[in-house]
């Protein structure tokens, strides 16, 4: 019986499926991915969800770690270094590449000691842009080719207050 997995790419679009079973070996795994078109040259590594550690794709016994529906992050970088810009301050942090903006927002809220009414109220914007990329997106979608950082500033959403 397969299952699907999902795979993001450094520096792709989109999300692509492969059909596996579960867990598969390191053979079958390199081979779904070929498969696809992909290859794991240099110093590419292939992380599963917001994990810290990429997987050791040596060996022959089952990468345990893969589940059904999981997403694998072929990247380049191993971590990526986020800053965070709110009323004047910085605050920088290296995540795992598949880590998600809404946790990157959710450590930043801490950081800035926001309260529960004005975390709500703020998003994250990347840096000298109007771009707020969605809660769901993997930091390693937000750096440009080479580069393993990314900068955002914490800003207010924009509301609209209704008419009297």
């Amino acid at each position: 019986m397969t299952d699907t997995i999902f795979i993001q790419v450094q520096g792709g679009d989109g999300l692509l499926e492969a059909a596996l079973a579960l867990p598969p070996t390191p053979a079958q795994l390199l081979a779904a991915l070929t498969g696809l078109g992909l290859s794991l040259e240099g110093d590419a590594r292939v992380f599963v969800d917001d994990e810290e550690e990429p997987l050791a794709l040596k060996g022959r016994g089952a990468l345990e770690r893969i589940r059904r529906g999981c997403r694998l992050h072929i990247v380049k970088c191993p971590r990526i270094k986020v800053a965070v810009h709110f009323l004047g301050e910085t605050e920088d942090k290296a995540f795992a590449p598949g880590v998600r903006v809404k946790r990157v927002k959710a450590w930043a809220v801490e950081r800035f000691r926001l309260d529960g009414n004005d975390a709500a109220e703020h998003v994250l914007q990347l840096c000298n842009a109007t771009d707020r990329p969605v809660s769901d997106t993997p930091l390693h979608a937000l750096t440009r080719r080479g580069d393993c950082a990314v900068c955002f500033d914490l800003v207010p959403e924009k509301r609209v207050e209704g008419a009297a």
